[in-house]
Order: C-alpha cells, then sequence, then structure tokens
C-alpha cells in the first residue's frame, strides 16, 4: 500500500454547528459492501478509521462502517481501504447524532450486531455538555436498530464520560450492562485503538463497559 499523505484536522468539531445539522442520506447497502447481509459492526466517531481497518481484516465475515464527523480524515480512510481492496469496509462523513435513524432505517433486521464508541470528545466544560455524542436520543436510535443479543462497546480514559455513557444507556430499557463490576479490565475486542494503545502506554486508566440489547 502507498503512503497518503497525512491529513491534519482541527481536535474537536461542535456537532450543532450549522453545517453539521443536515443528516445523512440513507446508504445503498448492496452497493457498499460485497456481501451486504453480513452482520455489521457500526464504529460511531472513527476518528481516522485505523481501529475498523484492522477490524475489517481481522474478522472478513463481518461488515464494517465508520461514522466521523471531520470530512477530510474520511475522504484518507475510504483512500486507505481502497488500497486494501477491502469490500466490508465503509466510512462514510456524517454528524452521528442526527443521522443514525436515516442510515440505519434501510438495513434488514438484525443486520446491525455490534456498536463501538471509543474515546469520544470529552467537552470538558458543562456548558458544552450537550455536544457530546452519548446523548438520550443517539441511545434511542440505537436501541431502535441493534439486534437483540448485539453490544455496545464504550471506552473512555476520561473517567466521568465514561459515568455518563453508561449511564445513559443503563437509563435506556432496551439495554442490559453486561459483568458483575464496574468497568471491564479488558478490552473484548481484537484490535485496540491508537487512544487506547498510547493511555495505556502511559500508565492511565481506561474506562471500559459493555451493554447487550436485550428487548
Amino acid at each position: 500500500m502507498s503512503a497518503l499523505p497525512f491529513v491534519r484536522v482541527r481536535q474537536h468539531v461542535n456537532p450543532l454547528a450549522q453545517k453539521y445539522l443536515t443528516p445523512a442520506n440513507p446508504l445503498e447497502w448492496e452497493k457498499v459492501y460485497s456481501s451486504p447481509h453480513q452482520p455489521l459492526h457500526l464504529d460511531i466517531g472513527c476518528a481516522r478509521g485505523r481501529f475498523v481497518l484492522q477490524m475489517a481484516q481481522v474478522e472478513p465475515r463481518w461488515n464494517f462502517l465508520g461514522l466521523e464527523i471531520r470530512e477530510p480524515l474520511v475522504i484518507e480512510a475510504n483512500q486507505f481501504r481502497s488500497q486494501l481492496g477491502l469490500s466490508n469496509l465503509h466510512y462514510l462523513y456524517c454528524n452521528a447524532n442526527n443521522s443514525l435513524q436515516p442510515l440505519l432505517s434501510s438495513l434488514p433486521t438484525g443486520i446491525l450486531q455490534r456498536v463501538t464508541i471509543q474515546f469520544p470528545d470529552p467537552w470538558f466544560k458543562t456548558r458544552h455538555a450537550k455536544r457530546r455524542v452519548v446523548q438520550p436520543e443517539l441511545v434511542q436510535d440505537i436501541a431502535n436498530y441493534l439486534a437483540v443479543g448485539g453490544v455496545v462497546f464504550l471506552q473512555s480514559d476520561m473517567e466521568f464520560v465514561a459515568v455518563e455513557m453508561c449511564d445513559r444507556f443503563a437509563a435506556n430499557p432496551a439495554f442490559k450492562k453486561v459483568g458483575s463490576g464496574e468497568w471491564l479490565s479488558e478490552n473484548p475486542l481484537p484490535v485496540a485503538t491508537e487512544r487506547e494503545t498510547t493511555t495505556q502506554n502511559r500508565g492511565e486508566p481506561v474506562y471500559r463497559a459493555l451493554f447487550e440489547r436485550i428487548s
């Protein structure tokens, strides 16, 4: 695979800004994936997409969709995917907070089986809390389309963000937290994100939780 130039973008963008208020159009799934009826893993806030890029190679019998609000990163990620010839991976530029319903409404029932939300922007200031990605409406959108028995994996290096994400999924009766402890000690997936690896290499904690779609 030939090298691509490293795209530089702003670390944070305001999802409530006018340019991000238009929802994404529905996808034609049969044109996106070579085997559109494989189980789908949705990665919300995929950044440069390296996590799902590796996952798509490790699990070729799954399809992977990475959503990212910074368009240059999506263009770059799709270039990497094309160079590798991966037909089970796609990246889409959109605002997940207003795009899940139109995107997922055309999916065949039971296809969406795994969702990951990893190290989302923390938006530390209280007045910016409404910019955080895991809002009750997003949790409900996931509940509406995730297959029963499907899972949502959450992780952050900011404990208050992890607690808020967990509280919002726990408040929705469609989800049940997996495991008895407050946090998972290990990542249940075969691939770690770059942020996860960097955080652990610094000896800092990662707060992880897994929720199952129960009803």
